[in-house]
């Protein structure tokens, strides 16, 4: 009987400790009518539950209205099927300015939607959705003309950033209307996002900065047509796991970054350590997408088994001269895309066009880039463009499919390789190469060659190597080489068996091509 009475008192001591946990903000005062904000309410059940060590703040269902929620250590923010947190587009709820970052550039700004500052042990979770109503943050920045009356929050931004490090270009800092992210923890660990549904973001919907061991899981992101609504953007953050998501947004789907130009590298400080699988992205100017702030260096990637249907392109890595830093180490493999509408894969450190300049602290890299089992039906198959000073170096394709209106052209590279790789074009060589040194060329074929163009068109290139090709019936010319520098080529075990001319050498060409 003893015995008895003490679990009967255990179970209801575990269960009153259990609904002391969770803190519902309807019972803090919050209306789940939309009727009126619910800021208070909900800042006071966070405030309630970390007086207790931490706990859950729950929504149940319903409509909430609500400015900025700022989460504290040890909260969670449960957000029940259907719930929805609707954010007001009243810019002054969102005063006063915090710490943020826009665009790879350390400012003072309004604050983010979900907003943490050196917090740990923090989650969003839920079946429920959050709505951030960003038209009028789209409306202020899409009808920005510079000359217009400065309106109060531009005044006070400039007044708050005047002592900020600048990047080498202002860009729409200029017009100091930093639209807030959605999700913006800073300085975080043990982040948990998971589950929930996000809309209407006014800027970059999912931005952790300076976190470390993120987790996005599960997560719906629909954004409409609108400026720089990328999906979910890590930067500068350690230990990134995305997985289970669903992406369609008005910018990049996924994004990884590490600061910009000057302030990124005095930062210094690395997106290093992220796995992203399982993924679908639909609407977007990339699928997953690295830079073109990169300036903190980009390490130690992988992305895999994920599907990009309709993104204006695939994977791509973008930087300019000025931003520093170098992206390594990245792994892309098992990745279907369809509908891109320009290019399947970019790796371009000419996004913003500039003259060559002595390599320096300014000068970015790409090396150790590592890209397997990917079909895709695309405009354009591949284009890598480095800089003269800083080529693009230890690239690798193996066991690549394309179907693209054109091919790869690769230009300013060296140490690439391609093995198994097949490039059917609708029009134009299925790889061109030009300045490019130390190309392998193993396996690479396209099953409709194209008449009067080349399968391969190599242009100033040096210690190439191109052996177990077999091109398919009605090959005019497989290989044309061309340019004064190109020099040291070998081909070796190639069944030429169909193609009419193997070998087309331009007469400016110096050096005998070994053929064996």
């Amino acid at each position: 009987m003893i015995r008895l009475f003490f679990l009967v008192v255990c179970s209801l001591l575990l269960h009153t400790l259990s609904a002391q946990s969770y803190y519902n903000v309807i019972n803090y005062g919050a209306k789940n009518d939309s009727s009126a904000k619910c800021t208070k309410a909900i800042a006071a059940a966070i405030d309630a539950a970390s007086k207790k060590g931490g706990g859950t703040v729950y929504f149940p269902a319903g409509k909430y209205l609500t400015g900025p929620i700022h989460l504290k250590s040890n909260i969670t923010i449960f957000i029940d099927a259907g719930a929805e947190i609707s954010f007001s587009n009243d810019f002054d709820d969102y005063m006063p300015f915090v710490e943020s970052r826009f665009e790879g550039e350390d400012v003072m700004s309004f604050s983010p939607l979900f907003y943490a500052y050196k917090a740990e042990n923090i989650s969003i979770i839920g079946r429920g959705k959050i709505n951030g109503n960003g038209k009028k943050w789209w409306d202020a920045i899409l009808n920005y003309k510079e000359g217009n009356p400065k309106t109060k929050w531009q005044t006070a931004a400039e007044a708050a950033n005047k002592n900020m490090v600048q990047p080498d270009d202002l860009g729409q800092l200029k017009s100091w209307i930093l639209r807030p992210p959605f999700i913006q923890p800073m300085y975080c660990k043990n982040v948990l996002i998971q589950g929930i549904t996000i809309v209407n973001s006014p800027f970059w919907t999912v931005n952790p900065e300076f976190c470390e061991n993120v987790t996005v899981d599960g997560v719906t992101i629909n954004n409409p047509h609108s400026p720089n609504t990328d999906g979910i953007n890590p930067e500068s953050c350690k230990y990134v796991h995305i997985a289970n998501c669903h992406i369609s947004v008005g910018d990049d789907c996924i994004t990884i970054k590490s600061g910009k130009d000057k302030p990124g590298r005095l930062k210094a400080a690395p997106a290093e350590n992220y796995t992203i699988t399982n993924c679908t992205m639909l609407a977007g100017h990339g699928g997953v997408v690295i830079g073109s702030e990169m300036s903190g260096d980009v390490r130690k990637i992988t992305i895999s088994n994920c599907v990009f249907d309709g993104t204006d392109r695939g994977i791509r890595i973008k930087t300019a001269r000025g931003r520093g830093g170098v992206v390594e180490e990245v792994r892309v493999s098992n990745i279907i895309m369809k509908n891109i509408k320009q290019q399947a894969v970019v790796l371009d450190m000419q996004y913003a066009k500039t003259q060559p300049e002595p390599v320096s602290e300014r000068t970015p890299r790409f090396r150790n880039i590592h890209m397997s089992n990917i079909t895709a039906q695309t405009a354009q198959a591949i284009y890598i463009n480095g800089i003269a000073e800083m080529p693009v170096e230890d690239i690798t394709f193996n066991d690549i499919q394309f179907d693209a209106q054109t091919g790869a052209v690769i230009k300013e590279a060296k140490n690439i390789e391609l093995h198994n790789v097949r490039i059917t074009t609708q029009q134009g060589s299925s790889i061109n190469a030009e300045n490019v040194s130390d190309l392998t060329i193993d396996g690479v074929k396209t099953l409709k060659p194209i008449a009067g163009k080349p399968v391969i068109d190599l242009v100033n290139v040096q210690n190439v190597f191109l052996y177990n090709c077999n091109p398919v019936k009605g090959t005019e010319t497989f290989l044309n080489v061309r340019g004064d520098k190109t020099k040291t080529i070998l081909l070796k075990n190639n069944n030429f068996m169909y193609a009419s001319k193997p070998l087309v050498k331009d007469s400016n060409v110096q050096e005998d091509i070994k053929v064996e």
